[in-house]
């Protein structure tokens, strides 16, 4: 939703004529990235930077009158892509992060992706969440190159998640909700990611999400191995 009154408007054109402009020009975006690697029905374990989710209404407001999403490159799930258009996010004491990239399709909601150095760099303490799940949080301002959205929430940390397809959820014995875990083994950097939770759906790949963060931490670019196991009440491997 878009709300006024908290941010200077004076303030944001000032951001809006010294800054959007050329920096919005760059070509340093980042756009999400995968890694592959097989176990069960070909599992893909994806790299999500930093991107946000527009509104159709937030898309013409930021690129223009009648401006749609321009796809620049498929997701890995059918549908979904990297669209050309950026944005800058602007946070609390005029902290920004300029090229965020943006996904389409358009949403019902707006909402902002970050992993958690993002978020500090930003100054917002923005919570772990599940996609689509933004009753509540912290807000900020979107800035494009025909215009400003004012956030007044929408801002998170993706929750660690899997999709999946039912088929896939009963292989692994799981159901929508459920937690699972990710062991990677890469060199100097083997780890096992917990919490990772389960969103079965129809015509779903199976891939799992994490974060910039959690995806360097682990060395993911380097990983010779991933194995995607159920995880149990007591957090231990189920047999």
């Amino acid at each position: 939703m878009i709300s006024s009154g908290s941010i200077d408007r004076t303030t944001i054109e000032q951001i809006v004529r010294q800054i959007v402009v050329s920096s919005l020009g760059r070509s340093n975006a980042t756009t999400p990235t995968s890694t592959n690697s097989e176990s069960h029905d070909e599992l893909v374990v994806s790299i999500s930077a930093r991107h946000c989710h527009l509104t159709d209404e937030h898309v013409e407001i930021l690129f223009g009158p009648g401006a749609t999403l321009t796809p620049m490159k498929p997701l890995y799930q059918d549908g979904y892509f990297a669209a050309e258009e950026t944005v800058m996010l602007v946070g609390p004491r005029r902290r920004m992060l300029p090229n965020v990239r943006v996904l389409g399709p358009t949403r019902p909601d707006s909402q902002v992706e970050l992993a958690f150095t993002d978020a500090i760099s930003l100054g917002i303490d923005a919570p772990v969440r599940i996609s689509g799940d933004i009753q509540g949080t912290p807000g900020c301002v979107l800035v494009g190159p025909k215009g400003v959205v004012e956030l007044s929430q929408g801002v998170i940390r993706a929750a660690r998640h899997v999709h999946m397809n039912p088929r896939q959820a009963e292989f692994y014995g799981v159901k929508k909700g459920d937690a699972m875990k990710l062991r990677i083994e890469s060199p100097g950097c083997t780890m096992v990611l917990e919490d990772l939770i389960v969103r079965p759906d129809e015509n779903i790949k199976l891939e799992v999400h994490l974060d910039t963060d959690e995806g360097n931490a682990c060395n993911l670019d380097a990983a010779t191995k991933v194995e995607l196991l159920k995880q149990t009440p007591c957090g231990c491997h189920a047999k």
